[in-house]
């Protein structure tokens, strides 16, 4: 239950904005199955609107999104790891010369936790290629934020500074995702989600490379001490010149910086940010908007509900009854291909 402003953490922590977004955003790594492709191949993959993840653990391959994206093909070698939004269909393979199967097809001829195809199937020569993936499933606020958030496709390379890493969460994720032993599939996910924390940092690291949003924002050192108090005391009544000064620079250098990174002002960034926290107590929470107004800084319930209706474009009481009567559980198997 949202009763105070610092309800994400316990008072003796600082404010973490990755965490606490990702925390709003409710995601969760599922892993689909691993793959072993021997001798020549090419699939293709459907258009899933899920952030999803794939990865070559032993041997080179390729991934190609098309002419739409503009990306060109991406090569693949071991260790490497692509995160991609899932609203294209692509290619991956090892070969122009064979024609170009069913991803779906593929692994859901599968009859255990690995799926293999490739010319030299039957007979093991050929190239070796293994891989895993998975996809990373959110609620409503991290398919608007989150998403928004990154490139379409950003591909973490195995010589990249994380690259170890990189290496050993992909060794245990395919180790996990081909055992049988009790709690495998657990283990797994949890990998999964480190491996996808993993890769946010490493994109925090090229924040230059990522889109004016919240996780540029998050990774710019000179906004950062103003960032952490707000999400530290969402419910405090700050001033721009507060979080200026936190930030050691003047109202209107800390204003045009903050906007410059974030895409919005400091305190519009707030206003978010409260909405963000409002949304999550009204799913979850049956606590009085009364109390959940108070909580985030709002003198009167006409106060609060103004400002989420100017948000979200629906009062509070309408959006908790839209959102519990539409909930759904998100089907971790809609997408097994990796």
């Amino acid at each position: 239950m949202l009763e105070s402003a610092e309800y994400l953490r316990d008072s003796t922590e600082m404010a973490d904005p990755l965490a606490d977004t990702l925390a709003l955003t409710e995601a969760h790594c599922h892993v689909s199955l691993g793959f072993e492709a021997i001798g020549d191949w090419a699939l293709r993959y459907p258009a899933t609107r899920r952030l999803k993840f794939t990865a070559a653990v032993e041997g080179v391959c390729w991934i190609d999104f098309g002419a739409e994206l503009r990306i060109g093909r991406i090569e693949l070698e071991p260790g490497d790891v692509v995160l991609f939004d899932g609203r294209h269909e692509f290619v991956k393979g090892n070969s122009d010369t064979v024609p170009v199967g069913d991803a779906v097809e593929a692994f859901g001829a599968a009859d255990g936790p690995i799926a293999r195809f490739g010319s030299g199937v039957e007979t093991g020569v050929g190239p070796k290629v293994v891989g895993i993936g998975g996809h990373v499933s959110l609620n409503r606020t991290g398919e608007e934020v989150l998403m928004r958030a990154l490139p379409p496709v950003i591909h973490l390379r195995a010589t990249d500074e994380r690259a170890a890493t990189f290496r050993w969460l992909l060794d245990r994720l395919l180790r996990e995702a081909s055992s049988t032993a009790p709690g495998a599939s657990l283990a797994a996910d949890d990998l999964a989600h480190l491996l996808f924390l993993e890769a946010l940092r490493a994109c925090l690291a090229e924040a230059e490379s990522l889109p004016v949003g919240w996780l540029r924002a998050i990774a710019d050192e000179r906004i950062a001490p103003a960032l952490h108090l707000m999400h530290d005391q969402p419910g405090r009544a700050w001033q721009l010149e507060e979080l200026a000064q936190a930030a050691a620079m003047s109202r209107t250098t800390f204003a045009e910086r903050f906007r410059s990174v974030a895409g919005v002002p400091p305190l519009t960034y707030l206003l978010n940010w409260r909405m963000r926290l409002a949304e999550r107590a009204l799913r979850d929470d049956d606590q009085p908007l009364s109390a959940l107004a108070r909580s985030l800084g709002y003198t009167s319930d006409s106060a609060f509900s103004n400002a989420f209706k100017r948000v979200n474009g629906v009062a509070p009481r309408r959006y908790r009854e839209a959102v519990r009567a539409t909930r759904v559980t998100d089907d971790p198997d809609e997408a097994v291909t990796a």
